[in-house]
């Protein structure tokens, strides 16, 4: 977004402040100022002069010599110029003066200084100028001749002396903004010199728009009907009869080209000239092509063509929004005119479009037309609709105020849904709280009603027309305080409030406790890709129609083997353990922390259940019994301080018949563990018995406690009882372990495993197991037949399972 200082200044007259000064405070005040470049920073002593006379050169054919009146004096100038004559106002730099560049328009930083001297030996005081040698280009001047130097017109109210640049509307900054999409009202000159006027605390006078028309009216020549309120929130259309093409006023043209807009006739910068004062687009059509007398706003259909004003024929489909009359399409909506509508020189009558699209649907649209124009990019921001009339009225005010043509009576306004003001509960105790400042209320209702923010003191609200978008919270409006008042005048203060330790969440603390309890068992962390390949499943020796088949296919795979969502960890695990092995690493433990995708339902319409799984892996050292020890251990650190059960049935078609087990806690299944099928073994290239453990994290995470309870240290004596059994070999030592918990009571301290065997000294089919009970009383010393009663107990209901003394 570009502005001249001068427009602004327009409609706030009473700024006052350099460029620098300008900048910077915009700066600060939220309107970010990129840079500046005064118009006339390389040009300097130019003053208007008159040709009084011309004569021939004496030694040159292609030289003049001419009399000048730069009103204090009359100057000799010799120049090559071919198109001065006599009485012509031209702008003179006079000796000591610079100039911005040559003919030829190359720019010269810090210009060239103008000395006087001696052309083909006839004196020359000065030097006539072009629009070039000025520092801009006939598309910015286009009274400017091509060659020779610039004339000033009989109109321009000049006289010798007179300072040229100010006439040439040269004493001007340019200011380059960089505007936020969410800031959609400083997308307009008036929106930029409304903030500068809240800056400045100067007062805000914008332009005073009253809608015009003398003759007939508007319903008699158009009629307006919009099929998709959706995409078009309002479009407003107005009629202009008799029109007459000519170039616009001088004062236009040149806020245009300081805008790096070409000036072209007065209908077309008229619609410049809104667009860049109002932020609102407009369009102008040739009222004799359309057709039925009558606008609708609808949809294109797939494959139809169009041909736009450039001349080129695009290819619309379904979601492209067109201005169509009542046989054909004349206009892409926002975007570009039709072709068949363009405005001629032989126009008679025109109508006026201002309209409000969505923006999101004009920003899609010039992308897949590859056609981005001015009034697309701000229509792709969402502009306010309560904004179109006013944009209209004033382009027709302009066209009656420059005689170019005659208004109808009348408006054709067809907005189904008006936009309606936000209201905010204002709380000057909150915005001070939150800003660390003191500010009083009524400096603040200051700043509120420098940006047309009105305050209600009964139901302490505040309304936000709606050209402010970017209003919708109480810190929005904090906001607006900090930024009037001065970021740089809110004082350093140190955070209120009770100060809370930093620490990690109930989860990761889990999560970090399966890392340092796997890291203290003498495994390495693993981390593989959750994208595998549907082969993992036949490596694994899943069935074909197993449910654990059923994943999330990724839409867009980098190939095969990345196509679709783990369901389990273990084939990143096999991998990384079947790589160490062919790298000849040996006692390899490794743990990862893997996500596993489960889908509700196949084909996928929702997100899948996300499961994180703590999985160990190992070969070389160590075998079930050593995994099934770091699993119990994991298990007891978070607080599940009840041993789990195992089922020696568990239906794992990976894990080795016989040394596998489900795991289950509080009768609820948490994970598997076992030592890897020999076949999938082979699959994965291992050499060597691997063993793996698998915890479902979201399985124990309700289960864990950090509570802790500590008991002094015993002041009386431990009593211990061993027992040696003979036992079938089906029976789990925990069916053993769950009698003894349960016969042993209170005075249960601890009981250990220490000895299983199976040989030739017992009896096929059986194995001997022993254990070494402890006992013991926290207010007393055990008698000897108070643990011979319970030992009693444990035999008898031992006894009960086929379970006898080993002799």
């Amino acid at each position: 977004m570009n502005t001249p200082l001068s427009w602004i200044k327009a409609y706030v007259p009473e700024l006052e402040c350099t460029d620098q000064e300008y900048t910077d405070a915009m700066t600060l005040s939220g309107t970010k100022v990129e840079g500046f470049k005064a118009l006339d920073a390389d040009i300097d002593k130019i003053v208007v002069g008159k040709i009084e006379s011309i004569e021939k050169h004496l030694d040159a054919d292609k030289l003049i010599v001419c009399q000048v009146n730069v009103g204090s004096e009359t100057l000799q100038i010799v120049t090559g110029a071919p198109n001065v004559s006599e009485g012509d106002m031209i702008p003179i730099c006079l000796d000591g003066g610079r100039v911005a560049g040559g003919h030829d328009g190359k720019m010269v930083p810090g210009g060239i200084e103008i000395k006087n001297g001696k052309l083909r030996g006839v004196e020359s005081y000065g030097m006539m100028c072009s629009i070039e040698e000025l520092g801009s280009t006939r598309d910015f001047y286009p009274e400017a001749p091509e060659y020779g130097v610039y004339i000033f017109n009989e109109n321009s109210g000049v006289k010798p002396g007179d300072d040229a640049i100010e006439a040439l509307g040269l004493h001007d900054s340019v200011f380059e903004y960089e505007i936020t999409s969410n800031r959609v009202d400083c997308f307009g000159v008036l929106g930029i010199a409304r903030e500068a006027a809240a800056t400045f605390r100067k007062p805000f006078v914008p332009p005073v728009v009253e809608e015009v028309g003398s003759v007939d009216n508007v319903n008699d020549y158009i009629a307006v009907e919009v099929k998709d309120d959706e995409l078009c929130k309002r479009y407003c259309a107005k009629v202009v009869k008799d029109v007459k093409i000519g170039p616009s006023p001088e004062w236009m043209q040149r806020r245009l080209a300081a805008c790096g807009i070409r000036p072209i006739n007065n209908l077309v910068d008229i619609t410049n000239y809104v667009m860049e004062e109002y932020g609102q687009p407009m369009h102008a059509f040739d009222l004799s092509t359309i057709k039925g007398q009558k606008i609708v706003v609808k949809r294109a259909n797939d494959g139809d063509k169009f041909v736009t004003l450039d001349g080129q024929e695009r290819t619309l489909d379904k979601d492209i929004l067109m201005i169509c009359d009542d046989e054909e399409q004349i206009a892409i909506a926002g975007i570009m005119g039709g072709e068949n509508s363009m405005i001629t020189d032989n126009v008679k009558d025109i109508l006026f479009e201002a309209a409000t699209f969505d923006g999101t649907n004009i920003r899609l649209s010039a992308k897949r037309l590859g056609l981005r124009t001015d009034a697309s990019g701000k229509f792709e921001k969402g502009l306010d609709p309560n904004n179109a009339e006013e944009a209209i009225n004033r382009a027709c005010q302009l066209i009656e105020e420059l005689g170019a043509g005659t208004v109808v009576s009348g408006i054709v306004d067809v907005y189904p849904q008006p936009k309606q003001p936000v209201t905010i509960s204002f709380d000057e105790e909150a915005v001070n709280k939150l800003l660390g400042t003191d500010i009083p209320k009524e400096e603040m209702l200051e700043y509120f009603k420098a940006i047309e923010l009105e305050y209600n003191p009964l139901t302490n609200k505040i309304t936000v027309p709606t050209f402010r978008q970017d209003l919708e919270c109480m810190a929005d409006i904090a906001e607006e305080v900090a930024r009037f008042y001065g970021y740089d005048n809110i004082p350093t203060t140190l955070p209120s409030g009770e100060a809370t330790a930093g620490k990690l969440s109930y989860k990761l603390r889990i999560e970090q406790i399966a890392r340092e309890v796997a890291k203290f068992a003498g495994f390495s962390q693993a981390m593989t890709y959750s994208f595998e390949s549907p082969k993992v499943f036949d490596k694994l020796l899943f069935d074909s129609n197993d449910e654990i088949r059923d994943t999330v296919v990724i839409s867009n795979p980098l190939g095969e083997d990345f196509s679709i969502m783990r369901t389990l960890p273990l084939n990143g695990m096999l991998t990384s353990l079947a790589t160490n092995y062919n790298r000849r690493n040996k006692n390899v433990k490794l743990y990862e922390l893997a996500n596993v995708y489960l889908p509700k339902q196949v084909p996928v319409t929702e997100l899948p259940d996300e499961r994180m799984q703590f999985i160990l892996g190992s070969y070389g050292e160590g075998d079930f019994f050593t995994m099934k020890g770091v699993v119990e251990e994991f298990l007891e650190t978070i607080g599940l301080n009840e041993r789990p059960e195992y089922n020696p049935e568990a239906e794992r078609p990976f894990l080795h018949q016989g040394r596998k087990a489900d795991i289950y806690y509080d009768g609820e299944l948490i994970g598997y563990i076992g030592e890897v099928h020999p076949q999938v073994l082979d699959n994965y290239g291992i050499g060597e018995r691997t063993v793996i453990a698998v915890i479902d994290m979201p399985a124990i995470m309700e289960k864990t406690t950090f509570d802790k309870k500590y008991v002094g240290l015993a002041k009386f004596p431990a009593m211990t009882r061993d027992i040696s059994m003979v036992m079938p070999k089906e029976i789990l030592v925990r069916e053993v372990e769950k009698i003894i918990e349960e016969c042993g009571g209170a005075l249960l301290e601890n009981y250990e495993l220490f000895d299983i065997y199976e040989g030739s000294q017992i009896e096929e089919g059986k194995k001997s197991v022993a254990y070494s009970i402890s006992f013991r009383a926290a207010d007393r010393t055990l008698e000897d037949k108070e643990v011979s009663e319970i030992m009693d107990n444990i035999l008898a209901k031992l006894k009960g399972l086929g379970i006898e003394l080993r002799s």
